[in-house]
C-alpha cells in the first residue's frame, strides 16, 4: 500500500512538472495597439517617437504556409501628396518561420512621425507548403516569392487611464510620488 501511495505521489509531481508557461509572443501579438491581418500573415505593432526618430516594434505570425523564409518588413513614411519621406526595413529573425509561429521585429525610422501620418508597410518573403524537394517540387529553394503592401495611420496616443483609489502613479513631482 505504501508503495502505491509513493508511486501516486511521484506521478503527481512529474505531471505537475509538465505545466506550461504563457506564450509571451502570442500575448504581445494580441495586445499591440495596431494590427493587420491577411491570408498569410498577421502583423501587430506600435509606434514610438524617440527624439527625432520613430521606432516601429511589433510581432508577425505566419498563418498560411508550412514555412516562410527570409521575411523582410519595410516601413515608409508618406507625406500628404503620397511621396516617400523616409523609409527603413528589417530582416525578421529567425529566417524560417513555421506555420503559427510568432516572431518579433523592430525598425527605426529616421524621422519623428506625428499622429495622423500615413505609414506604408511592405512585407516580402519566400514560402513553402512542405514537400521533399524532388517529386512534387517542394523543398527549401522552391515555393513562391510574395510581396504585399498596406497603409496604416499613426494613431493619436490615448490619454493615461485614471488611477483607482489606492493606486500610485510612476510619476514623481518634486521627489514625491503622485497619487
Amino acid at each position: 500500500m505504501m508503495r502505491r501511495l509513493l508511486l501516486l505521489a511521484l506521478m503527481v509531481v512529474f505531471i505537475g512538472g509538465c505545466s506550461t508557461y504563457p506564450d509571451i509572443s502570442r500575448q504581445r501579438l494580441e495586445t499591440l495597439p495596431q494590427r493587420y491581418s491577411q491570408f498569410d500573415l498577421v502583423l501587430a505593432w506600435e509606434t514610438k517617437v524617440v527624439g527625432d526618430q520613430t521606432l516601429v516594434e511589433g510581432a508577425a505570425k505566419n498563418v498560411r504556409y508550412a514555412y516562410m523564409y527570409d521575411l523582410e518588413i519595410w516601413v515608409a513614411v508618406m507625406d500628404a501628396a503620397g511621396k516617400v519621406v523616409a523609409r527603413s526595413m528589417t530582416f525578421v529573425i529567425p529566417s524560417q518561420l513555421s506555420m503559427d509561429e510568432i516572431t518579433e521585429f523592430g525598425l527605426k525610422l529616421p524621422v519623428a512621425v506625428a499622429p495622423g501620418t500615413r505609414l506604408r508597410f511592405t512585407y516580402k518573403y519566400r514560402s513553402n507548403d512542405g514537400g521533399d524537394g524532388d517529386l512534387f517540387g517542394g523543398g527549401l529553394h522552391s515555393g513562391m516569392n510574395w510581396m504585399q503592401s498596406f497603409d496604416a495611420v499613426v494613431p493619436t496616443p490615448s490619454p493615461p487611464l485614471p488611477l483607482k483609489e489606492g493606486e500610485f502613479s510612476q510619476r514623481k513631482i518634486g521627489g514625491n510620488q503622485v497619487k
